[in-house]
């Protein structure tokens, strides 16, 4: 059944392309905000600058450049990246309670740093180590669900993936306990809460190639997903090959995740808040809800990060801002919410 609250599909198309402006516009007053202020004209003076390497402040382009760059958009394609997997999850298993944590793929990564931490690697080893973790939870669990046949597959995924969160949580735990109390433990700590403090043009351009393969699946397949969400008989019947159709689809919203968290810690509420607002604006349809979803993704996180850096006189992790907003505005939607999910 098609969501009354949606938009039609002129005026969902209009939406999408008023939510690509407003990123914009959001990306330029990103770039203004910070401890070291700026107006527009200092910053258009010195973006000019690094084309024509004269005429404004060194300095401030030096921390643009360097600094707020990069936080941009790494925020852009985190948000966007966080808001497909959530949108892709939650469609795919038909549940509006997913997010790109239901296989783990967080809380894997999350061992993966915490474990490069502890044996005081190198910033480019741990998110490696973080990238490998996500990824190795998400193969554990789909393991399981493979040896699992004669039950309900979707069910069973969820199940070890249950499983198996609670069971490299109490690794972390563990490395957190054995961790220096007053060099590594702050720093594992601050990356489970999640920051971009630290990112770089090498760390955006690192993830990237990871996004973009994650991402085509995506697109390509967002037909099908349509499909899919009619259920697994109904999907067969229709000439869908469901089990293929969904380990793509799987792969592709878990290499997204695992390659934005491997840079940016863990930022959580976006995958599971951002694609209910797409799903009451554009409807359901995957087609129109997919772009939409990265849309206000990439949005709400360039707002979380410009409080972030602005609202106390130090930085404020990002998965604190994300709940402090996410969990209220998502009981809203339980207490509110008088429709049915599809």
């Amino acid at each position: 059944m098609r969501d009354k609250a949606a938009l039609p599909k002129g005026q969902g198309r209009l939406f999408i392309g008023a939510g690509l402006i407003a990123v914009l516009l959001l990306a330029a007053l990103s770039m203004m905000v910070g401890k070291y202020g700026s107006g527009p004209g200092p910053v258009f003076d010195a973006l000019r600058q690094l084309v024509t390497g004269d005429g404004a402040d060194h300095v401030l382009s030096t921390v643009l450049w360097n600094v707020r760059l990069p936080r941009v958009v790494a925020a852009v394609i985190v948000g966007a990246s966080l808001a497909a997997a959530g949108a892709t999850y939650q469609g795919l298993f038909r549940n509006p309670l997913v997010s790109p944590d239901l296989l783990g793929v967080s809380v894997g990564a999350s061992l993966g740093a915490a474990l490069g931490i502890f044996l005081s690697l190198p910033v480019l080893a741990i998110q490696l180590a973080a990238f490998a973790g996500g990824l190795v939870a998400v193969l554990a669990v789909s393991a399981i669900g493979a040896l699992v046949r004669e039950r309900d597959p979707v069910l069973t995924l969820v199940l070890a993936g249950i499983a198996i969160q609670a069971l490299i949580g109490a690794g972390i735990s563990l490395i957190k306990v054995l961790a220096d109390p007053y060099d590594q433990l702050p720093a594992i700590t601050y990356w489970l809460l999640g920051s971009m403090t630290a990112i770089t043009r090498f760390d955006v351009l690192s993830i990237l190639p990871a996004v973009v393969l994650g991402l085509v699946p995506l697109v390509l397949l967002r037909w099908r997903m349509n499909v899919m969400t009619l259920g697994e008989e109904e999907a067969q019947t229709l000439g869908i090959d469901t089990l293929k159709t969904r380990i793509a689809l799987i792969a592709g919203a878990t290499l997204v995740t695992a390659a934005t968290v491997s840079v940016t810690g863990i930022v959580g509420w976006i995958g599971l808040i951002i694609p209910h607002v797409a799903r009451m604006l554009v409807g359901p349809d995957f087609r129109r809800l997919l772009p939409a979803a990265m849309l206000l993704g990439a949005a709400y996180l360039l707002i979380v990060d410009m409080l972030a850096r602005s609202i106390a006189t130090i930085e404020v992790p990002l998965g604190i801002l994300t709940a402090v907003v996410g969990a209220p505005f998502f009981l809203w939607l339980l207490i509110a919410g008088k429709r049915g999910w599809s």
